[in-house]
């Protein structure tokens, strides 16, 4: 390795380094300005199971720190999740200078497009999933049992299907980045759709509690965002094809 090639790999880590700080900076800074409100993040998350709960029954803590603890994480996770735009700005900035222009015109939409589809999962699973799931499950059991769910339990639960819904949501840009990187086509990927059905059950079977309904209600939406996918695919890959022509 020449002294200017290992000045610039130095150089590329030193600025490696920088923006991964910048990133934890915005996550630490968002966790700062939300910790106070730790408690009033944590009654709206836990609202669609307080929904249905029975009028008698109530939330517990088995743990003698859950009250304070669950909360606070709570609050860190959604720090992370609010804090995505920076991290991919700072992802952006570090990869778009060795980019051609054509490549940063056709990537910038799909990194936009990830953030938003990301958070269109997690509201999916709030206002949609979580409703059905507990409205299901909190009435399945028989009237001499008292429900009382524990508040980390539920925590876990709930952040696990956020992140499950939140990451299927991203199947449309998987398939546009796979597409036009040229490691598949659209036409290759609708052959194989009876094995995609397949494999996106079992995905869902491991990202979301082992509950059928929660699989279902996640395995659909990939389904649909899969198909979703193609159609993009076709209409993004067509474009570069058309300016490589002309």
């Amino acid at each position: 390795m020449t002294e200017q090639a290992h000045t610039g790999f130095v150089g590329h880590l030193i600025e490696l380094r920088n923006r991964l700080m910048k990133a934890l900076l915005s996550i630490l800074l968002i966790f700062i300005s939300l910790v106070y409100f730790a408690n009033d993040i944590y009654s709206f998350v836990a609202a669609p199971l307080i929904a249905n709960l029975p009028s008698t029954a109530t939330m517990i803590a088995t743990d003698v720190t859950a009250p304070f603890f669950a909360p606070f994480k709570l609050t860190l996770f959604v720090a992370l999740f609010a804090a995505i735009p920076m991290i991919l700005h700072q992802v952006w900035s570090f990869i778009a200078p060795g980019l051609y222009q054509h490549e940063k015109r056709m990537l910038m939409p799909i990194l936009a497009s990830s953030i938003l589809l990301f958070y269109s999962g997690i509201a999916f699973c709030y206002f949609v999933v979580l409703p059905i799931i507990l409205g299901f499950f909190t009435n399945a059991g028989p009237d001499m049992m008292t429900l009382a769910p524990d508040i980390s339990s539920y925590l876990s639960f709930a952040l696990k299907l956020f992140f499950a819904f939140g990451i299927a949501f991203e199947i449309p840009v998987a398939i546009m980045l796979l597409c036009w990187s040229g490691a598949t086509t659209t036409k290759s990927l609708k052959e194989k759709r009876p094995y995609i059905v397949v494999g996106v059950f079992v995905v869902a079977m491991f990202l979301t509690p082992p509950d059928v309904l929660s699989q279902t209600l996640l395995a659909l939406p990939m389904l649909l965002l899969f198909e979703l996918g193609l159609i993009l695919a076709a209409f993004y890959t067509a474009k570069p094809q058309q300016e490589s022509e002309e």
